[in-house]
């Protein structure tokens, strides 16, 4: 009797531990199963010629340009037609200006001397700037740059953002393009641009830049210029490569007033 009883206690205790066993493993499931899933990490992307703040109403108001961008809440933006320290903007530096407005760091390309000050184009970013570079492009009517700077997201990720406008006929925009192109040919992060392209869909200029670039499509509301009656479609952001992307939305901002051109936004995913 004495070694049945034995036998029975220790065949219970096996069946215990089966039990116990199996109980963590569903509840570990179970767990797993209720943990949210990691959301991806986004990116709000915005580009808008500003005009040196002058506004289809003819007056100069930085405070106004400022508002548009700031509504917007962008972690990288890209700004054409920049002033810094000329007498038509009362030597104000508009890169510093709108950073500290907004909350983001700036950087500022110069294209020329202007004025007694510089003229050019101007990245702000909200993640950390790890390197800068201005780019000297073929000259047209006026000397053109592409800025670009290297930035590294909160979790890590670093991407190349740059800014562009391009000028002026389009032998000279094609040319500015191409050497671009080359230029960007062997960075291997993931690459925006973003700006005023002066260049229409289906264009030799953006045909050059689709070999490598996705372009992004607006939609419906495509046209950025001008602001007050827009005809055309010159603003472009573009992606590369375009598996490191996800569109979470895109729209162009309808502001008529305070510069002549439509500015963009763009909600990333980075995959």
């Amino acid at each position: 009797m004495r070694r049945r009883s034995i036998l029975l206690i220790a065949q219970g205790s096996s069946a215990l531990v089966v039990v116990a066993l199996v109980a963590a493993a569903v509840a570990s499931t179970g767990a797993q199963e209720s943990e949210p899933r990691v959301a991806r990490e986004r990116l709000r992307v915005v580009s808008y010629n500003i005009r040196h703040g002058a506004g289809m109403d003819g007056r100069v108001d930085l405070d106004r340009i400022a508002e548009v961008i700031t509504r917007l809440r962008p972690d990288l933006v890209a700004l054409q037609e920049i002033d810094r320290g000329t007498e038509r903007t009362d030597r104000v530096d508009q890169a510093v200006a709108l950073g500290r407005a907004s909350g983001l760091e700036a950087r500022f390309g110069a294209f020329m001397s202007y004025q007694g000050g510089e003229y050019g184009m101007a990245v702000l970013s909200r993640w950390p700037i790890l390197e800068t570079r201005n780019h000297r492009l073929p000259d047209g009517d006026e000397p053109r740059t592409a800025l670009t700077v290297a930035v590294r997201s909160p979790r890590g990720t670093e991407l190349v953002f740059g800014g562009i406008h391009l000028y002026r006929t389009e032998a000279e925009r094609l040319a500015q393009a191409q050497q671009l192109f080359d230029a960007l040919a062997d960075e291997s992060r993931p690459l925006i641009l973003a700006g005023d392209f002066n260049s229409r869909p289906g264009s030799p200029v953006l045909d050059l830049l689709a070999r490598r670039w996705s372009i992004l499509d607006k939609g419906a509301d495509r046209l950025t210029f001008p602001s007050d009656a827009p005809d055309r479609e010159i603003d472009f952001v573009m992606l590369a490569p375009q598996s490191r992307f996800r569109v979470v939305a895109q729209r162009v901002v309808d502001e008529p007033v305070a510069s002549d051109h439509r500015p963009l936004f763009v909600e990333l995913e980075l995959q």
